[in-house]
């Protein structure tokens, strides 16, 4: 069997996906106008993603011992995915999110992580032969930070870390063990104390504040205006790459937008290992552009 090019070490969770005029007010009732379920955490997007684009990839994570698990399980088989350290756990729930999205692509989640949380140390451990031969690590924060943590400090190729969530109180050490450390703009500024970031000089303000806390290199995504990164090696200079213009009417669903983009960096890294950042970036934006013109996150993920 060909080596593993990718392995993400995350969650999987499944997908409740309401659809409506517009979000809900705290404490309002709206009526919704389609319901569908999907697959989606953001371990497993990630990894799906990165395999829709061609990568060998290897997933490690938990699922509950229910039809939500099983029916996963077999999905991830279908994207060809090596499921081989993806577990299922008796007297556990596979994780569910609940999510709401406008006419307008926005969105807001609610998840429940069941299984997820059993992600342990161990499962390093267990996932040994992978972790040497991969030449990419994806990790997340929806599973517990310590075996993240584990699973950072075994790898010795090149790791990123999507965080996110985004923790307030972020451990110094996930900066410092991650090659690529990535958020979105409302993760950036939480992370940074930041008020608000709207725009790419603001994002350049925020991978500073990240490198200065002992990130090494920062991407830090921007929507539709694509994303910006600087590292520790050039302190104080940033470059904005710019994503490809998606026509407002062509917007459906942003939900899986994120996972998109890291799932395809992950893939262009391993595949062109010599290949600049920014070019990496680039490739990755562009399959992010083309995500949110499709509903769901991993039905939208585009085929390389």
């Amino acid at each position: 069997m060909a080596e593993t090019e990718v392995l993400v070490f995350g969650s999987a969770i499944i997908d409740f996906i309401s659809y409506t005029t517009r979000l809900p007010k705290a404490g309002e009732t709206l009526h919704g106008h389609r319901f569908q379920t999907g697959y989606g955490g953001k371990g497993a997007n990630q990894c799906v993603a990165a395999a829709r684009q061609g990568s060998r990839t290897a997933l490690v994570a938990k699922l509950g011992a229910d039809t939500f698990g099983s029916d996963y399980l077999r999905h991830l088989r279908e994207e060809h995915v090596n499921v081989n350290h993806v577990e299922q756990l008796a007297e556990q729930t596979t994780g569910v999110a609940q999510i709401a999205v406008s006419d307008g692509g926005e969105n807001n989640i609610i998840i429940v992580v069941g299984a997820n949380n059993r992600l342990s140390s161990c499962d390093v451990s267990s996932a040994e032969a992978l972790f040497q031969e991969a030449k990419v690590l994806v990790c997340q924060l929806e599973t517990p930070v310590e075996a993240t943590l584990t699973a950072l400090r075994t790898f010795r190729g090149v790791s990123i870390v999507n965080a996110a969530p985004a923790m307030t109180d972020t451990p110094p050490e996930l900066l410092q063990l991650a090659s690529i450390f990535c958020v979105n703009e409302s993760e950036a500024a939480l992370m940074t104390q930041m008020p608000d970031i709207c725009n790419v000089e603001q994002a350049e303000d925020a991978v500073g504040k990240l490198i200065a806390a002992g990130a090494n290199t920062v991407i830090i995504t921007l929507g539709k205006l694509g994303a910006v990164f600087g590292s520790a090696d050039s302190k104080g200079v940033c470059q904005h790459v710019a994503a490809p213009r998606v026509a407002p009417e062509k917007v459906v669903d942003t939900t899986g937008a994120g996972d998109a983009f890291i799932g395809a960096l992950a893939h262009h890294l391993a595949r062109h290992p010599k290949g600049k950042l920014e070019e990496h970036i680039a490739a990755a934006c562009a399959v992010a552009s083309q995500s949110v013109q499709l509903p769901g996150t991993q039905s939208s993920f585009p085929r390389a």
